[in-house]
């Protein structure tokens, strides 16, 4: 099986992308925290994979590649997808869980939505995988956290403090997308894999998919599986969001992205990028034995998005190492060093020209 494999570091200059609420103990009673994991060497500011995912389901959802997001329904304590992956785009690729409910106000949500007609009719719990996998964005070194201090003093009497903390950081996070399972929906008896049930089952066979029966599966065609895939790895290139952006303005596209094509779901790229102090230093030996190691199961071409400007010392590194008796020499032809946004282009057109990998 075959995933595509990538890992993506984001500049935080001065930012504060993941809150977690008011701080206990503070000087002031609104003093907002971030999301850090404390260790003995310091604090380590992360942005946490639902958040990540959020970010790049609203990039999807606004950009122009065609996306087809699921309505959300709204009960009183739950929330749910209409759970159709041969519909929607975010379905198919971020999973879903959905159980059937007789009650009033899940039917009275869903006509208040205006969506009734659009609504999937469900008889049986339907949940999925999610073939798109993402870890935490952690930062690569310790860092320390700032608390910065502002007032509301528009209003006549005393002004009213507030606060928040923000940090300077690099993030980290691999990502890992199933092609097999991109646009291919299993109804096995299973949690995870009983992706339809009898009446998704009746559209898939209405719209003319691929029937796996040995898989127990139904699949899209090709074309449209592709063109899933080529949204979400170009709308990951112009990634946004992130909270305070109003104070901070972080931009949170990939300042690095690496991605390839690889035989098997482990990650070979996680240990490439290494820190001295707080600033990112790239790692020419292990990114050479992940290479080497890993040869046969490299598919794809390596594509490195490396916007200039960031950490140009560290890109010289690499062309060097690129060039002819360098410690890369020899893969330069399969190392393509380019900006983002043209990586994902450059992978997407390559998995047009293999449809076997999404066998």
């Amino acid at each position: 099986m075959s995933f595509v494999t990538g890992l993506l570091l984001i500049d935080a200059p001065a930012s504060a992308l993941n809150n977690l609420g008011n701080l206990p103990g503070s000087m002031t009673e609104n003093v907002v925290g971030v999301k850090h994991i404390p260790t003995r060497e310091g604090n380590y500011p992360y942005v946490s994979a639902q958040a990540f995912r959020y970010w790049l389901r609203t990039t999807l959802e606004q950009g122009n590649w065609g996306w087809k997001a699921a309505p959300v329904f709204r009960e009183t304590k739950i929330a749910y997808t209409d759970a159709n992956p041969i519909l929607y785009w975010d379905d198919d690729l971020f999973g879903y869980m959905r159980a059937p409910s007789k009650k009033t106000e899940a039917a009275n949500a869903r006509e208040s939505s205006g969506l009734v007609a659009e609504a999937t009719p469900t008889a049986d719990t339907v949940t999925r995988v999610s073939p798109f996998r993402v870890s935490t964005l952690v930062s690569i070194a310790p860092v320390r956290l700032v608390e910065d201090f502002g007032t509301m003093s528009r209003q006549e009497g005393d002004p009213v403090l507030h606060g928040h903390q923000f940090y300077r950081a690099t993030l980290q996070g691999l990502l890992s997308l199933d092609l097999h399972a991109a646009g291919t929906f299993t109804y096995v008896q299973r949690t995870g894999y009983q992706n339809l049930d009898e009446e998704r089952c009746k559209l898939a066979k209405a719209k003319g998919l691929e029937h796996l029966e040995q898989e127990k599966a139904y699949r899209l065609p090709l074309k449209e599986r592709i063109a899933r895939v080529r949204a979400l790895l170009e709308g990951l290139a112009e990634l946004s969001g992130g909270a305070k952006q109003a104070l901070h303005y972080t931009d949170v596209s990939p300042d690095i992205l690496v991605l390839a094509v690889t035989r098997g779901g482990n990650h070979i790229f996680g240990h490439i990028i290494g820190a001295q102090g707080e600033r990112p230093v790239l790692n020419l030996p292990a990114l050479r034995e992940a290479l080497d190691v890993n040869r046969e199961d490299l598919l794809s071409d390596v594509y490195i998005g490396w916007v200039r400007g960031y950490l140009d010392a560290e890109r010289e590194k690499l062309e060097t190492a690129l060039g002819e008796g360098g410690m890369l020499g020899d893969w330069n032809d399969r190392i393509h060093l380019i900006h983002p946004r043209e990586a994902c282009q450059r992978l997407a057109q390559e998995l047009e020209a293999h449809p076997d990998w999404m066998q």
